[in-house]
């Protein structure tokens, strides 16, 4: 594809040749001269000095190069919708293989792929233009809208509710049941029904692995646009809110709130009924032990206020050195009242 074309495709400013021809992209330390790459991260600028690419998204404030350029004011934007130009998804079989079976109580809408080993329960009900890829299991009752895409060894359970346009990586568990438990008083547990539902709004895609626990009563529900990644935990009855994005390894206990627009870094976690407010970040493996109001950004373990976090994490680098200069001064107190004894010598 020309580069010209591709500057059209993505509402970028070309300069430089618009006559080259692109057939692929790739990171900035490996493109090639056919190939496309990007800058977003202004402390990666040096390596421009090196750069083979036949041309790279850049942002208006970055230096000026030899290389043609595209520039845009969202580079890491672009260079997604790029990679979208020259991907070729993989094209499922359409229709039913002989080996899946569907309950004659489920309904289907049209043009859909359905794999081998899929399972599709009783009374379960699912959307125009549905993917499943081989070894999915849709459980009874199931409601699900247009557009779904499963891959293999996704599993929903009973009840849950998907709206429009969702994906879920493989090996997902989507309404599995909560971690209760009641202590007896022979100090074993007594395991608590969970009788609640899974609601997925639109637009949310869920990684590889991740499970989203069914509420013991009422619901845990992810809202629309929600991006969560491989090996999340959701506890039973938590509430993610719309455009949140959940890196690998978070983990919220039950009845999590977290608000709109929220990122929480890998590994972060969350003790269980609390309320992380609208447009938070959390630094990777914060341990969050308290309500956070809306727009904080924290770090640590329990939680801080980033800059403290940050003056915190300064001090303890220093602390061996603080400690020898305490030690030393300590010794030179102790000689010193050695000396004043052994004179007789008194303070004025």
């Amino acid at each position: 594809m020309k580069l010209a074309a591709i500057a059209q495709h993505l509402d970028c400013l070309l300069e430089g040749d618009g006559n080259i021809e692109i057939r692929g992209l790739a990171g900035i330390e490996d493109a090639g001269p056919d190939e496309l790459t990007f800058l977003s991260n202004l402390k990666y600028v040096k390596k421009l000095k090196n750069c083979r690419a036949g041309a790279i998204i850049l942002s208006p404030d970055t230096p000026k190069t030899k290389i043609s350029r595209l520039v845009s004011k969202t580079p890491y934007l672009s260079f997604a919708r790029a990679v979208n130009l020259f991907h070729e998804p993989l094209e499922p079989t359409p229709g039913i293989h002989p080996t899946a079976s569907i309950a004659s109580t489920a309904q289907l809408g049209e043009d859909y792929s359905i794999g081998a080993n899929v399972v599709i329960g009783e009374d379960a009900r699912i959307g125009d233009r549905a993917i499943l890829h081989p070894n999915v299991t849709i459980y009874p009752h199931v409601r699900i809208g247009d557009d779904f895409l499963a891959h293999s060894q996704v599993v929903v359970r009973e009840r849950s509710v998907i709206g429009n346009r969702v994906s879920l990586q493989n090996g997902a568990v989507i309404g599995g049941d909560g971690f209760g438990f009641a202590p007896t008083e022979d100090a074993s547990f007594e395991k608590i029904a969970q009788a609640g539902i899974v609601t997925l709004e639109d637009d949310v895609d869920i990684g590889s692995n991740t499970c989203v626990d069914r509420a013991t009563i009422g619901e845990t529900r992810i809202k629309s646009g929600t991006k969560i990644d491989n090996l999340v935990q959701i506890g039973h009855g938590s509430v993610v809110g719309e455009n949140t994005a959940l890196a690998a390894q978070v983990g919220l206990a039950g009845s999590t709130k977290v608000g709109n627009r929220v990122m929480l870094g890998g590994q972060v976690g969350a003790a269980g009924h609390l309320t992380i407010g609208d447009d938070v970040i959390a630094i990777a493996q914060t341990g969050i032990a308290k309500d956070v109001e809306a727009g904080s950004r924290v770090s640590g373990s329990p939680q801080l206020d980033v800059r403290v976090w940050r003056r915190n994490y300064y001090v303890l680098q220093r602390l061996p050195e603080l400690l020898r200069r305490v030690r030393s001064l300590e010794r030179q107190l102790s000689e010193h009242d050695k000396v004043k004894k052994g004179t007789g010598a008194s303070d004025p």
